[in-house]
């Protein structure tokens, strides 16, 4: 009896705020390693309807499984998060 595949990892991308509402989607995969520029880029050509996204991204903050991002590529099996700016009191 043979096992199943395993799944190969990806990395999850969850978007808050007003990069939800312009991706249309609180979350996807992606197959990595790839830069947060490139997780940028591939979010991009995956939503090219989006008239906002782009906008949105270019000012958002970035977290790569809860801390900022350095300059290694992202990983397969992390999650980064796209926060745009709030406002508040």
């Amino acid at each position: 009896m043979s096992l199943p595949a395993p799944v190969a990892p990806t990395i999850t991308v969850r978007y808050w705020a007003g990069a939800r509402a312009a991706a249309g989607v609180a979350e996807e995969q992606y197959d990595g390693p790839l830069s947060v520029a490139g997780l940028r880029e591939a979010a991009l050509a995956r939503h090219p309807e989006s008239d906002r996204l782009a906008g949105v991204l270019a000012v958002c903050s970035v977290l790569v499984d809860g801390q900022q991002p350095g300059a290694d590529a992202v990983q397969p099996g992390s999650v980064v998060e796209f926060l745009p700016p709030f406002a508040g009191g």
